[in-house]
Order: C-alpha cells, then structure tokens, then sequence
C-alpha cells in the first residue's frame, strides 16, 4: 500500500527555502513587535506617566501573542492534520501579515486614547494566531520530506528563520535609529518595518503556493488513518506526548526571552546602554545562534535529538547560575554565550517535538506543545524578570532560568518514544 501512494515529489531545494522563508517572515514580524514593545509601545501607546508601568503595560501585549499561540495551533493544527500543511501554511502566513501590516497603520494614544492599546492588543493576538499556527507546519513542511538520517538537518531549517528574523527586524530598526532623530523615529520612523513586512509575505505565499503536498501526510490519508478533531485526539490518547513536549520546550523559550526582550529592556534603562548599542550587541550575539543549529541538527543526527536536547538544557542550567555575574561584567560576552546556548538548544526542538506525536495529528501535537510551551516560558518571561530583578536583584533572574531548565531535563527524560 505504500508503494502504491504517489505524490509529486518536491524538490530538496524548494522544501528546505520554503520552510526557511515562511518562518523567517513570521520571525521578523514577531520580533520587530518585540523590539516596539521596548522602544516604542510605552511612549506611543500608553498614557504618560510612570516609565517603568508602562513598560510592563507594553510586556503585557507583547504576552497575548503567546496566549494566542495555542489557539492558532489548534484552529490551524485542525485544518493541517485534515486537509494538508500546504493550504494551512498559506492561512496561517496571511493571518500573520495581515496583523503585523495594521499595526504599522495604528493611530497612537495621543490620538484616540485607550482604543489605540486595545487595536494594538487585537493585531498582537492575530499575530499569535498565525505563528501557532505557521512553526508546526513548517517543521513538518521539512521533516517529512527530509530523507533517512537527515530529520534533525532538515528540521532545522525552519529553526534557522528564528535567528534570520531576529536580524532582520534588529537590523531595519538599528538603520533606521540611526539615520532618523527620535523626532522622526517616534513620528512615523518605527512604522516602516510593519508595513515592509508586506512584501516579505507576497515572498512567502508564492513559494508556498508551489509546492506539493508532504509525502507522509499524502500517505496517512490514503491509508485513512485522519482523525476527525485531532486536538481532541491528542489530548485522550497523547496526554503525555503533549505535556513532555510542553516542558521540554520551557526552557529553550526563557533563556531566549531573557536574552533579547528582557535583556534588552534591562541594559538600556539599568546598565547606560544605548539603545543603539546594545541592538548591535544582540545581532553580534544571533550571529551566533544562528551559527550554532546547523550543529546542533549535526549532533542529533549523529547522536540523538534527546542526547543533544539534555546537554544543552545542563548547559542552560549553568548559563542562569552565571546569569547576573555575566551580564553585569559584558553584555556582549553574556550575549554571545547565551545566544551560543540558545543555538544548540533550538536547532533539534522541531525534530523532537514533532516525532513523538504520529502523522495523522502531528501537526496539531507538535504545535501545541511548542506553543502551550510559549504561554509558560515566554509570555511571561519579560514581564517575570523585570519583577524579579527590581524586587530581588538580577541573580533571580538567573535562578528562574536554571529553574526552567531543570523542568525541561526532567520532561526530556520522560518523554514517550518516537512515533510513526
């Protein structure tokens, strides 16, 4: 029966751009609300007032979006695990775009008042509904078209639209700082990478548009293994897949929060960075992180997604004792080292996530837990060390990294075997 399923095979070329554009698209508009959040939401979008509430105001918003996230892999899961990923890719890229062009076109506080940060939390849920719906589809887009031996390598790719996003949206807003007074930058200048993202989606869509159906969801149909809800069928019968997944996630999410929108936060208002600065600080230190996942994809083909997955979670555990000691001493060896850490921790996530769920609700499955994982190890992550470090001192937000990491070995270690 097998044998007998015919698909029309999609080049490795044309799978492994795709997954890559697509994700890094929906990095860039998440990371470029990332970035506002800190620089420019709390002067544009909240009452003026206190410095510091607004900030958290703003942390707040950038949170829906991880709410959000579940949601969008369950609606959009749905539709992955019953109708194909190539039609839920194009969805879940238009729901994202769309989102993130509005908020470019948004008017501010000082024009409407409290209904700018409530369309401002609208588009930022929308944006969440998209990326929950986009990461499961993409890794699956790569995985199940990757050949024996090369998951993790192709699996990585649409890890490596994290970092490419990341520098992309930095990137555009450090050139823009620069070359625009805040006058300028704060009237209209922080616009233009939401409404540039435009034509990055128009990119996306038509490289998706021409692809093919993966060969292992082509072959779960014929073979009638669909499930009718899938989210349904993942929470009776793979309720320990999910919560594994869920907490083996936790960490790779904190440690990366805590590097760039915390860290952000904290070197610009707590150690005399400028803001300038300490951007390129971040792109030197996604340089490496984006270095690091091509071996990290290396070694969990070598030796194992679990064996690479738990040595990068001791070395997580390691980076929060040395959090606050580190980052106080050099922001861009801090950065360097977590980024490092991150890299090596993020490359083979998709891979193991997505084999310890079967095709029929792999989309769903995966999905879920990467993003269930968003809700508790990165919606509240900014939010939670900037608590911490204003009550406690920045060494706490070190003990809640190595914290994470612990919850995550332990998931690691617990998690089910390999699915179909």
């Amino acid at each position: 029966m097998r044998d007998a399923v015919t698909t029309p095979a999609n080049s490795p070329g044309r799978v492994l751009f795709a997954s890559l554009i697509g994700t890094t698209i929906e990095f860039f508009d998440f990371y470029i609300y990332a970035t506002a959040a800190v620089l420019v939401f709390p002067k544009l979008f909240f009452p003026a007032g206190d410095a510091a509430t607004a900030t958290l105001q703003s942390f707040a918003t950038f949170a829906l979006a991880f709410v959000a996230r579940p949601i969008g892999s369950a609606l959009f899961g749905h539709f992955g695990d019953r109708i194909g990923r190539k039609a839920t890719l194009v969805a879940a890229l238009l729901t994202m775009g769309i989102s993130t062009v509005v908020i470019g076109v948004l008017p501010t506080y000082a024009q409407i008042g409290l209904l700018a940060p409530t369309l401002l939390a609208l588009c930022r849920l929308g944006q969440g509904l998209g990326l929950g719906g986009e990461w499961g589809g993409a890794v699956l887009l790569a995985i199940e078209n990757a050949p024996p031996g090369k998951r993790a390598w192709y699996g990585m790719f649409p890890q490596l639209g994290a970092p490419l996003g990341f520098l992309a949206a930095t990137g555009l807003f450090l050139w823009l700082t620069e070359k625009m007074g805040d006058a300028t930058f704060f009237a209209w200048g922080w616009r233009v990478p939401f409404l540039a993202s435009s034509a990055l989606v128009l990119i996306g869509l038509w490289m998706r548009l021409r692809l093919n159906e993966t060969p292992a969801f082509a072959r779960a149909m014929a073979l009638h293994e669909r499930v009718k809800v899938p989210m349904a069928n993942v929470l009776v019968q793979h309720p320990r897949a999910l919560i594994a997944g869920m907490f083996a996630a936790l960490a790779t999410f904190v440690i990366f929060y805590l590097t760039t929108v915390f860290a952000l936060s904290w070197a610009t208002s707590k150690l005399a960075y400028s803001r300038e600065s300490f951007l390129i600080v971040q792109m030197v230190g996604v340089l490496f992180f984006a270095l690091l996942i091509p071996f990290s994809a290396w070694l969990a083909d070598k030796r194992g997604g679990l064996f690479a997955m738990l040595l990068a979670n001791v070395l997580i555990f390691m980076f929060g004792i040395a959090y606050a000691p580190l980052f106080a001493h050099s922001g861009m060896l801090f950065m360097v080292v977590g980024m490092c850490i991150v890299g090596l921790t993020y490359g083979p996530l998709g891979t193991v996530l997505a084999q310890i769920f079967p095709t029929a609700v792999r989309y769903t499955g995966a999905s879920l837990a990467f993003n269930m994982a968003g809700i508790f190890g990165a919606s509240l992550a900014p939010y939670l060390a900037t608590w911490l470090a204003k009550t406690y001192g920045l060494a706490y937000v070190g003990y809640y990294l190595s914290a994470a990491a612990v919850l995550s070995l332990i998931a690691l270690l617990a998690k089910p075997r390999e699915a179909n």
